[in-house]
């Protein structure tokens, strides 16, 4: 080894719904949108440290021992199958990177973990097999992971060792990094691989029972840090990205350390505290009109009612432009009301035409079906935005977001007061600034409709009397039975008690 560790550091993120209508290209992760645009090189050791994600934090905890060798760095929003030419493209420079390197003492990568490629089931595994060819077995490899990764064994046979967030709403980015630069150090003084261990279970969870701020998963991922120790490094759990058709979505236990005993020990303790929490994993679902009418019955300006509309979560591969709520919002005659983001570039468009102040009628989203039509409306254009500008959230805190043209839009209909923030890029609504921009003050609302799962939480629970979840229609399902899994391994329950595969 060198005096100071030479360390290859590369990114790629995507989180693939198989089953939503659109995929990423390689131009979907050179632009930039609510992440970075692809970072190159020394670039990444200036655009990375000062953000709230696992490059940064991995970048800042090891920075003053390691010398790096940045690769590439480069995110697309969730959609379907990644193509494979970007896969491709971007791998190719994360190996040819590494190849030309030099003398490495270890590759951190700030992966996913629910990449579908084209012709790659499961994406992170294909790219770990790649870099392994390069580097050979011995150089450690270091991974961190979103919580939602579908762990492969593929990504555990081609890695030292995973890192994977432990919180859902996801305000634990900085310290993923960090875990994984203590786990490289484990590694490297340990001069030998971990023993692994990998429990797969058997049943999906959907993503709106996933959250951390409650029971099971709170005292699922709370008890993991007290697991270290004694021969274990690290345990960690991937609670799975439901809408995946692939054979090995789902959730599942990885454990590493010195002492194989204790290590298959804890990951066999974790898998049975998670089956134990099995019906636990559920929760309750309104249907758009059954929202509408809670908000409009318990919301008052100050202390709002949330309605998530999970389904068309674009966190999660929706759309962002279905109307199924927005329409129960309407008809329902809620005031103080609004929704957001809707995703329609062409209605930002004719509202950047007609300026502020006017009065227009337009065919807002539905562009995609999901049993939610365009939902034609007279609207008056209350604010308009570039739609750049900086987050102030738990989660976004700090990034600078690009959302092209946004509007503020005011819903002209006797039976109610409803507004809607719409952006040209596909974003989910996870920080009030995003409504902020556009003049939606959350807080001062009876209502407020976000197109996200949970990880709005973190800036909108706090300003809500109380938060509800939605079922309108989007690509995000909330019930696995409601879909058919072409690839997904037999005898997997698609739901907590559901029926298997």
């Amino acid at each position: 080894m060198t005096a100071r560790p030479r360390v290859a550091i590369a990114g790629l993120q995507h989180e693939t719904n198989t089953f939503a209508p659109f995929g990423a290209s390689y131009d979907d992760f050179v632009r930039a949108d609510g992440w970075p645009e692809m970072t190159v090189g020394e670039d990444m050791l200036k655009v990375f440290p000062p953000l709230a994600i696992p490059i940064g934090g991995f970048i800042n905890a090891a920075r003053e021992k390691y010398d790096f060798v940045p690769l590439v760095w480069a995110a697309a929003e969730p959609c379907s199958y990644v193509t494979d030419d970007a896969f491709d493209r971007i791998s190719t420079v994360i190996c040819d990177g590494i190849a030309r390197a030099g003398a490495l003492d270890a590759v951190y990568l700030d992966l996913h973990g629910a990449m579908v490629v084209e012709s790659h089931e499961d994406g992170e595994g294909e790219l770990l097999r790649r870099v392994r060819a390069v580097t050979g077995p011995d150089l450690p490899v270091i991974v961190s992971l979103d919580m939602h990764t579908n762990i492969t064994v593929g990504m555990v046979e081609h890695s030292d060792a995973l890192a994977i967030y432990r919180t859902y709403p996801h305000i634990d980015m900085i310290e993923t990094g960090q875990r994984a630069y203590e786990l490289l150090e484990q590694r490297i003084a340990h001069g030998k691989p971990f023993h692994k261990a990998l429990r797969k279970v058997p049943f999906l969870i959907p993503l709106y029972t996933q959250c951390t701020d409650f029971e099971p998963c709170k005292g699922l991922y709370g008890g993991l840090p007290a697991l270290a120790g004694h021969g274990v490094a690290n345990v960690e759990i991937g609670i799975g990205f439901p809408p995946a058709d692939i054979a090995e979505c789902g959730p599942a236990i990885v454990a590493y350390g010195t002492d194989p005993g204790a290590v298959d020990a804890a990951a066999d303790s974790v898998l049975a505290r998670t089956m134990d929490a099995e019906m636990a994993f559920t929760g309750p679902l309104f249907s758009p009109d059954d929202a509408a009418s809670y908000g409009k019955a318990h919301g008052r300006p100050g202390d709002p009612i949330v309605i998530a509309d999970t389904q068309d979560n674009p966190g999660a591969g929706g759309t962002s432009d279905t109307t199924g709520l927005l329409r129960a919002m309407v008809d329902s005659g809620l005031r103080d009301a609004a929704l957001g983001l809707l995703w329609d570039p062409p209605t930002a468009d004719k509202a950047h035409q007609a300026g502020v102040g006017a009065e227009i009628d337009l065919v807002l989203g539905g562009r995609y079906g999901y049993d939610a039509e365009p939902f034609p409306a007279r609207v008056k254009v209350e604010a308009l935005s570039d739609g750049t500008f900086t987050c102030h959230g738990a989660i976004l805190g700090g990034v600078t977001v690009s959302l092209g043209k946004m509007a503020r839009l005011r819903i002209l209909d006797d039976r109610s007061d409803v507004q809607v923030a719409v952006c040209s890029v596909r974003y989910q609504c996870l920080d009030q600034q995003l409504l902020r921009e556009v003049g939606i003050e959350p807080k001062d609302h009876a209502v407020i409709a976000l197109k996200s799962t949970v990880h709005f939480r973190a800036d909108f629970d706090p300003i809500a009397k109380e938060t509800i979840v939605a079922e309108a229609p989007g690509a995000n399902f909330c019930r696995g039975e409601k879909v058919v899994y072409k690839n997904l391994r037999p005898g997997v329950r698609l739901g907590p008690g559901g029926p298997a595969n």
